[in-house]
């Protein structure tokens, strides 16, 4: 394969590239556009309800702990 033609191969490669970007592109923002918000929400919210049930936080933030281990590197 000549130069000539791997660069008009790859030019042609990159423009494919470029337009499939713009329909994925484009298709992003009207997915976007006809989302419903509220019940997204409402479905999150149902999935971190469930996830602190089945995950409890701890009583800490954990920054005790992180400062206790910074420091014994400077033991």
């Amino acid at each position: 394969m000549a130069d000539e033609e791997l660069d008009v191969r790859l030019k042609a490669h990159v423009l494919s590239l470029t337009l499939t970007g713009e329909l994925l592109e484009a298709e992003r923002r009207e997915r976007v556009r006809r989302a419903d918000t509220a019940a997204s929400l409402r479905r999150l919210n149902s999935l971190f309800d469930s996830a602190v049930h089945l995950h409890p936080p701890s009583a800490t933030s954990g920054l005790v702990q992180f400062y206790e281990i910074l420091s014994r590197g400077h033991r």
